[in-house]
């Protein structure tokens, strides 16, 4: 299936299927950078973590549409292996804020360097005028995504289990 097979102006439903087959490949490209010793699960942490410093459990979990439990679970396992650092709060020191440690982020960009060179090698098959129209389709899509998180975040969109 390609782009140009559709009409001028793509339904919506159309750029989902292809925008979904695109994240289907993605994730096989990226899997061939490891991301051993995390699973995909913690890396999931890291990335919200990262995105989201020092929130608690409880945010974590409804981040990751978890269970505080599981969320627990996951930051064990990221504190054990010293990527994920846990503090207690200055305001309540009942709760503990999350961290993402020196050694954890120092993953995470190595992490992106090796992702990064996956997607080089695809865009190297690319010529720049396809290359260009790609990366302003990309940059509107993470206005719009990052838009609905925020929606959602604030309460009025849906969210599932």
């Amino acid at each position: 299936m390609t782009v140009s097979s559709f009409r001028p102006r793509p339904e919506p439903d159309e750029v989902a299927r292809v925008t979904s087959t695109a994240a289907e490949l993605l994730e096989v490209l990226w899997g061939r950078a490891t991301t051993a010793p995390v699973s995909a699960s913690q890396l999931r942490v890291l990335l919200v973590l990262e995105h989201r410093e020092g929130v608690s459990l409880r945010t974590l979990a409804e981040a990751l549409a978890s269970t505080p439990p599981s969320a627990s679970r996951l930051c064990d396992r990221l504190q054990a292996a010293g990527f994920v650092e846990r503090v207690a709060s200055p305001a309540d020191r009942r709760e503990v804020r999350l961290h993402v440690s020196g050694r954890g982020h120092a993953f995470l960009a190595g992490l992106r360097t090796r992702r990064e060179g996956a997607l080089q090698a695809v865009l190297d098959h690319m010529d720049a005028p396809q290359r260009t129209a790609l990366l302003e389709g990309l940059e509107a899509f993470c206005v719009a995504a990052a838009a609905q998180m925020h929606d959602d975040a604030q309460g009025s969109g849906t969210r599932t289990a």
